[in-house]
């Protein structure tokens, strides 16, 4: 399609003015918070894992001088700013970036009006942003530097969200939707909730493949109680967030949504999360199982690994060859994943590092692919922009 590779990140993430106003405005989480010892750093909360330490940190400007982290993580300017965006991509050498709103989304707002108000402010907010970077980048070759995925407001009545789906094809620069695993309401039914299939069926006519991001992780009751102040964010961000997603994926597969809506296409985080390693054990189960093999009774049953190589693609976020040959074995061939950096996330914190330095996350991703597939190999150009200039359609940039 173009004369030469391209490097293409499908799993970025931007917070447009709009979030951000409305992350500034709450008492509770998600939020945006200042510190007495660091009013100058505001900081992004969204775990719960956060909250033991907010009330220290919150309570006197001396909070956080024996060597406690702040809560949460500083929101820089490459959560908000579409030209350190462009930036990071130079510096990595990323020609596109499929940009997408980050946790918590919309789904903490109970005011259904409200959220289908604030969606419809966000998906315009990104279209702007990709837009005004296309204007400034006309004469380059290949695709527009930043596309977007849309957001849903999951807890709007039915008809509100169902309404917004095909408003969506206004915008030259969306390419799906982003959608976290809780589901319609505030109830967070899940997507295996019978209530979602109108929803998928509308995204599947529109075209509109989901990105499948995981928010909630596993409970603190799982996880252990005050692991942030042992062991960071890495038991919720490494373990929680991929077996959540894994989790979703699973119960929608065991609802019979992938073949009631055979044109959904989904998109999974972090490489599928546990998936890959576990479908076996999950047809295993199925197989075994009173119940399911009730329902299943006298029915054509697809199995999950087919489910995986018809209708699921992955990104390659997962920052070693390991998971990287279980993925791409997990949905049938390297065609079905495509190259992601997970930014802002994940920054550098090595003291030495200075702006225009390299992440060490991108880094790690980028040389699993090299690793994987070979440097300079058909696989790796096909995983690193070629997939998903066909997945996603970026060869056009006209109105779908």
């Amino acid at each position: 399609m173009f004369s030469q590779p391209y490097i293409v990140d499908i799993h970025t993430h931007m917070y447009p003015p709009t979030y951000i106003s409305l992350l500034r405005s709450r008492t509770t989480l998600p939020m945006v918070r200042t510190f007495p010892s660091a009013p100058k750093e505001p900081r992004l909360l969204l775990l719960e894992s956060e909250l033991p330490s907010l009330e220290r940190a919150l309570s006197s400007p001396a909070a956080n001088t024996s060597g406690e982290p702040l809560p949460g993580r500083p929101l820089t300017k490459h959560y908000t700013d579409p030209e350190a965006k462009l930036a990071f991509m130079r510096q990595h050498g990323i020609t596109t970036s499929v940009v997408s709103l980050a946790n918590p989304w919309l789904d903490f707002l109970e005011d259904g009006e409200e959220a289908g108000k604030v969606a419809e402010e966000v998906n315009r907010e990104m279209e702007e942003m990709c837009s005004k970077a296309a204007a400034s980048q006309q004469n380059r070759e290949g695709p527009d530097p930043l596309f977007f995925l849309a957001a849903l407001p999951t807890t709007a009545p039915l008809e509100a969200i169902l309404s917004l789906i095909p408003k969506l094809s206004q915008y030259a620069h969306c390419r799906g939707i982003i959608l976290s695993t809780s589901g319609l309401g505030p109830s967070h039914s899940g997507l295996d909730d019978p209530a979602m299939l109108p929803i998928f069926h509308a995204l599947a006519a529109a075209q509109l493949p989901i990105f499948l991001h995981p928010h909630y992780g596993l409970p603190d009751s799982v996880l252990g109680q005050n692991t942030q102040s042992k062991y960071g964010h890495v038991l919720p961000l490494a373990i929680g967030f991929p077996v959540e997603t894994s989790i979703a994926l699973v119960r929608m597969y065991l609802a019979g949504v992938f073949d009631t809506v055979p044109g959904l296409r989904v998109i999974i985080a972090h490489a599928g999360g546990v998936v890959p390693f576990l479908a076996g054990r999950v047809e295993s189960c199925v197989v075994h199982d009173e119940l399911l093999t009730k329902k299943f009774d006298n029915q054509e049953r697809r199995t999950l690994w087919q489910v995986l190589r018809e209708q699921v693609y992955l990104d390659a976020v997962v920052y070693s060859e390991v998971g990287l040959k279980a993925a791409v074995e997990a949905v049938g061939g390297v065609e079905r994943v495509m190259f992601g950096t997970d930014h802002p996330f994940f920054p550098p914190v090595d003291e030495k590092y200075r702006e225009g330095m390299e992440w060490e996350s991108v880094r790690l991703n980028r040389e699993a692919v090299r690793k994987t597939f070979g440097e300079g190999s058909e696989e790796e150009r096909l995983v690193l922009g070629g997939n998903a200039v066909r997945i996603l359609g970026l060869g056009s940039n006209t109105t779908r």
